[in-house]
């Protein structure tokens, strides 16, 4: 059987241009990771001008089954939101009759 599995990350201030989505195949992860930097600038009471830059980065790792392949993902960003889907599979639990030499 296979199901969906939707993982959703909320990256506020975050392009998709910042987001990488790497399939790591042979350790059965998704990988997500991504940078932020966002600079404010204003003036204080006094005239100053202050200037803040915030720089932030963030990776996940998601378990994935055997088997996954690129295409199997989809990935959207929506307002600041990044919503991943990929199959769940089960490995068959079949039983496999040994023949007897």
């Amino acid at each position: 059987s296979q199901n969906q599995v939707t993982a959703m990350f909320e990256l506020p201030g975050l392009q998709k241009d910042n987001v990488n989505i790497e399939l790591r195949e042979a350790e059965g992860l998704l990988s997500i990771s991504g940078q932020t930097l966002q600079s404010d600038e204003r003036k204080d009471d006094k005239g100053y001008v202050v200037r803040e830059r915030r720089e932030g980065r963030f990776a996940r790792a998601i378990p994935v089954s055997r088997g996954t392949k690129p295409t199997d993902i989809q990935a959207k960003m929506e307002n600041g939101v990044l919503t991943v889907t990929f199959p769940h599979k089960t490995p068959e639990q079949e039983t496999k009759r040994i023949e007897i030499a």
